[in-house]
């Protein structure tokens, strides 16, 4: 009889297991390829055999196994006494912890090799699928169609990016290296969860769930780092709350024919309340207790838009507020072009249209004009001259956002947005 393999195991174990087969080997670039055969081997076997009473031992070994055999395809000189120490495990075969003999624990483990994956040296696009792999546990192919390229292609930005971080150490030089790595490794779980984010439905019926993916992955660093330091890492916790604020109105964000519906005007009753009430205790919890960062600051903004029953009842002056200390935090015309949406509902859409104009200007002074050329810049001109009542201005600048817009759900929503406003005027 086949039996079902535990939901999210291989995934739990495989950067436990990327962390121990690199330790032994000493390479984490042949260490990674090894896993995922061993992963392939589970997938293919342990249905039929039988789970092993210690799983990650049998991937250690068999990934062991694999490392030893492509040592000896590359080169004759290799090492027969511990090849021949290695043997093909058997489903249920008994194996010693690796943990258990010195070895860190499976959390630092994890966030040895995630830190390693989210490299600062790496390009963004390569660490995200170099996580995906080696700390998520997708295979290439699923990683390829999660990101709608070619397989060839995925493996391809994969195995560049294990070239890149080849023979840097897996572990951390002390608290200053923890630091510095930090940074880069929440960057690339929100450019990870963001791309689930806007996928629209149809896109996710073909795709891994990058979202879910990208929260799992976050918890992990946070209880790791947690339990490396002795403390929490207020980012990271309001990083993982500003993930679960927005995954919890993911239900109604997209309709029944796949077409975006705004924030203003999604079904609320739809929200995830479980998901939003922990990611509203997070950021409550980090909220406080030292100066807000980033993602403290946008946990807060999403916060109380998942808060206001309806969106009349939103609390557009506080959320003015924090994009004002957003930008003294993180200063960047984004930033502001989100404020000035703020500014229209709290005080009027003229002094958001001041200030949306005041942030071209300041561009293009200093050398930034083409931000003009963003595509979120004409939605947001649209929204705020469609709040002013300019019902053709506002057609004409949702027309100009349409053909910016890289997502076809997106472009499909802003040429609807204008064709109803010249509707209306008729």
């Amino acid at each position: 009889m086949t039996e079902a393999l535990p939901a999210d195991l291989l995934r739990d174990l495989t950067p436990q297991v990327v962390a121990i087969v690199t330790r032994r080997s000493g390479d984490f670039y042949a260490a990674e390829d090894a896993v995922q055969e061993a992963l392939v081997e589970a997938v293919r076997t342990w249905p039929e055999r039988g789970f092993p009473d210690q799983p990650r031992g049998w991937l250690v070994t068999t990934a062991m196994h694999r490392l030893v055999d492509a040592k000896r395809s590359e080169s004759r000189r290799r090492d027969r006494e511990h090849a021949d120490h290695i043997a093909e495990p058997e489903a249920n075969e008994t194996y010693a912890d690796p943990t258990a003999s010195g070895l860190a624990s499976a959390t630092d483990d994890s966030l040895d090799v995630l830190l390693l994956c989210c490299h600062p040296s790496l390009t963004p696009a390569s660490a995200v699928a170099l996580t995906l792999r080696a700390v998520g546990g997708l295979t290439t192919r699923e990683i390829a169609r999660a990101y709608l390229v070619p397989e060839k292609t995925m493996a391809q930005r994969i195995s560049r990016a294990k070239a890149t971080i080849r023979g840097r150490s897996l572990g951390l030089d002390g608290t200053a290296d923890l630091a510095a790595r930090i940074p880069a490794m929440m960057k690339v779980l929100y450019l990870l969860f963001n791309e689930g984010y806007v996928a629209t439905e149809g896109d996710q019926l073909q795709r891994v769930d990058l979202c879910a993916e990208a929260i799992r992955l976050t918890r992990l660093a946070r209880t790791a780092l947690a339990r490396m330091t002795g403390t929490a890492h207020g980012e990271l916790v309001g990083l993982l709350a500003l993930m679960l604020l927005l995954d919890a109105r993911r239900p109604a964000r997209i309709d029944a024919h796949g077409a975006i519906v705004p924030l203003a005007d999604q079904d609320r009753s739809l929200w995830r309340d479980e998901t939003t009430r922990e990611g509203i205790t997070l950021i409550d919890s980090a909220i406080g207790t030292g100066r807000p960062g980033t993602y403290q600051i946008q946990a807060a903004i999403a916060a109380l838009h998942n808060r206001a029953p309806s969106a009349e009842e939103t609390d557009w002056l506080q959320i003015t507020a924090l994009y004002g200390l957003l930008e003294k935090v993180a200063p960047g015309p984004i930033v502001t072009l989100n404020k000035a949406v703020a500014v229209g509902y709290a005080d009027g859409p003229g002094p958001a249209l001041a200030l949306l104009d005041e942030l071209l200007r300041d561009c293009a002074q200093n050398g930034a004009a083409g931000f003009a050329d963003h595509p979120r810049v004409p939605v947001v001109r649209a929204h705020l001259l469609e709040l002013a009542g300019d019902l053709d201005g506002a057609a004409a600048a949702y027309d100009l956002a349409s053909a910016l817009a890289t997502n076809l759900a997106e472009r499909r929503f802003l040429t609807s947005k204008a064709a109803a406003l010249r509707d209306a005027r008729c």
